[in-house]
């Protein structure tokens, strides 16, 4: 291949890859993503699909996105896209409005057929036109015709030969962006490693969108994406599940306590059971079970025989869980849920994100049930995130629930594979054999952290039950005292307050001498930093603090948040962090900026909001 000399360096840029479900636009963009992330870009992706289970091909209704924001200084999958690839007329037509003024337009011209163009709905034989598009932005390729030229010799059927256009529409963009082909190709194979023929053909097409670019529009330029210095070390991208279920094995290690994973599938949290299935040579043992309860109950016999116990879920799951969450907190076994939320309620919108599990996560329990309560704000954090809940469960005797959303769950990061330091080691509050030999009763604790003291079964002596049934606070027995109750309620409770002694305090961050301050939690981080940068950057001074953990609070945060006049707190719900927040804060008053369209934010919706709250307006 010639090497093209008209490069233009950018900072950023946004891709949106778009198509028919069945036209590979997931694996494109991350093949993409993940190349540029070993290119030293940062990235943010978001995957965008639909619920609907292969709607009909050409349908508006079937077409499938994935966003990704490559560059410096990069924390979201960006509000517009400077370069949009639509596949056929139907992802013209719905993600059009996701391009920003002047963006480029890369379009399949063989799927401007009639047949196409009245599935899409559109009134007339031109879509450039009756969309107002401008012509000089919309690069038209020939992709189904020069496909079938690549792949004339291959021997592969026509249905086989259509499953590489997206691999044709990625070689135009790997042209576009300069990015290294054989990284590329790399990656495909390593794909393919049990498939050479589909690899050979897919490469071979990979490098025909390449030519396409560079020898029909040599005088065009291509974009070379800035990079920043980072710590070194090896980078990939990971999205938010992989990266759950990885934070999650390391736990093990850390902690010597086998991996238990008992689940069922449901959608956007599967993947985290897919990917721990994988690891048997880990020992990791990953269940599926027959429904949501099987799965969580299955997690606590297994935490009682002294597992790392996990169950992954979405929001309708968790509930289904919450009776068996009360059986885990009254027998103070450890264990990790993790809630992918998702948008609701029932069955909701099964592939949009949402924030609106946090009050169930909370309260949503019989009887006084308290949990200790994390959410993760990235990708990538979802890994730190999942070893501090597995962390806090064992080192605390108690059910931690890791919210993550299907936001950062789908979405990948630029993410540095963290070496043996990194993280600590977990040390569980196991029985002693002094303490066994003074006479030990299952509810006997450390009276400084109320920690339990974890028996394992068969050591010698220490034979136990524990179970649903109150329990006396000195001999462990059966109790139904009214007294009794009160003592072990406050202590449990106590118990799970006392965890913030062993947490990161609040930190602030952007401009922490102002009035205002920014506040919001889980998977909006990336939002929330890159408006508040914005806002300061445009004379809107504002501080950000970000909440990972949630039940308990940081020790300081309370004492952070009453030094502002102003609390703002921006989230993907009605207000519910808000609404926890000022029950604790009674004399301030905490005004909101909300979104519940199953969608993440756009920065200008939050930088507008907090103007328009500052202002006075509406």
């Amino acid at each position: 291949m010639l090497e093209n000399t008209n490069v233009k360096t950018l900072r950023e840029v946004v891709v949106r890859f778009s198509g028919d479900s069945g036209d590979g636009m997931q694996l494109a963009g991350n093949i993409f993503s993940n190349v540029s992330a070993g290119e030293g870009n940062q990235i943010s992706t978001f995957p965008d699909y639909p619920a609907e289970i292969r709607a009909p091909q050409g349908s508006l209704s079937g077409v499938s996105g994935f966003q990704v924001h490559i560059g410096a200084g990069v924390h979201t999958p960006g509000d517009e896209a400077d370069v949009l690839i639509a596949m056929n007329p139907a992802a013209l037509k719905t993600n059009l409005r996701f391009l920003k003024k002047g963006g480029i337009i890369i379009c399949d011209s063989d799927t401007f057929r009639d047949a196409d163009l009245k599935k899409a709905l559109y009134a007339t034989e031109d879509p450039i036109a009756e969309l107002g598009i401008d012509p000089a932005q919309v690069m038209l390729v020939p992709m189904t015709t020069l496909l079938k030229e690549t792949l004339k010799d291959s021997g592969m059927d026509p249905k086989s030969m259509m499953k590489c256009k997206n691999m044709l529409a990625l070689g135009i963009v790997c042209w576009l962006f300069d990015r290294d082909v054989d990284a590329v190709l790399r990656k495909l194979e390593a794909k393919f490693a049990k498939k050479p023929a589909v690899y050979e053909a897919n490469a071979k097409v990979i490098r025909a969108g390449w030519d396409y670019g560079h020898n029909t529009h040599a005088s065009m330029p291509t974009y070379r994406i800035e990079t920043e210095s980072s710590r070194p070390g090896i980078y990939t991208d990971v999205n938010g599940n992989t990266a759950t279920a990885w934070g999650l094995i390391l736990a093990s290690e850390k902690s010597g306590c086998p991996l238990f994973l008992g689940s069922y599938p449901i959608t956007p949290a599967t993947d985290i059971l897919h990917e721990l299935a994988k690891r048997k040579d880990l020992g990791v043992k990953a269940c599926q079970m027959e429904d949501e309860i099987a799965g969580i109950c299955s997690a606590i016999g297994a935490s009682f025989t002294g597992a790392l116990a996990v169950t992954s879920t979405s929001g309708p799951g968790l509930a289904l869980k919450s009776e068996a969450l009360g059986l885990a907190v009254i027998a103070e076994l450890p264990l990790v849920a993790i809630d992918v939320q998702r948008g609701g309620p029932s069955t909701g919108l099964p592939t949009k994100t949402e924030q609106t599990d946090l009050m169930q996560a909370l309260y949503g329990r019989n009887g006084e049930s308290p949990i200790c309560v994390l959410a993760a704000s990235t990708p990538t954090d979802c890994f730190t995130m999942a070893f501090e809940a597995a962390r806090i469960a064992l080192e605390h005797m108690t059910p931690v629930i890791l919210l993550t959303d299907a936001f950062i769950a789908n979405g990948s990061s630029a993410w540095r594979v963290p070496e043996a330091g990194d993280y600590p080691e977990i040390h569980p509050n196991y029985l002693k054999s002094e303490t066994l030999a003074q006479g030990w009763k299952p509810y006997q604790r450390d009276m400084e952290t109320l920690v339990r003291y974890w028996a394992l079964p068969g050591t010698e002596g220490a034979q136990h039950r524990v179970g649903g049934l109150e329990k006396d606070f000195k001999t462990s027995v059966i109790s139904t005292d009214g007294a009794n109750h009160e003592k072990m309620v406050k202590t449990r409770s106590e118990k799970v307050a006392r965890i913030a002694r062993n947490i990161p305090p609040l930190t602030v961050q952007g401009n922490a001498a102002s009035d205002t301050i920014l506040v919001g939690w889980g998977g909006t981080y990336g939002h929330l930093l890159t408006a508040s940068d914005d806002l300061n950057s445009h004379g809107t001074p504002v501080a950000l603090a970000h909440f990972r953990y949630i039940n308990p609070l940081p020790s300081n945060a309370l004492d952070v948040l009453r030094k502002y006049d102003n609390i703002i707190v921006a989230e993907l719900n009605t207000g519910m962090f808000a609404d926890y927040l000022q029950s604790k804060l009674p004399g301030k008053v905490i005004r909101r900026i909300n979104k519940i369209e199953g969608q993440p934010f756009l920065v200008h919706e939050i930088t507008e909001g907090v103007k328009n709250i500052l202002t006075g307006n509406k």
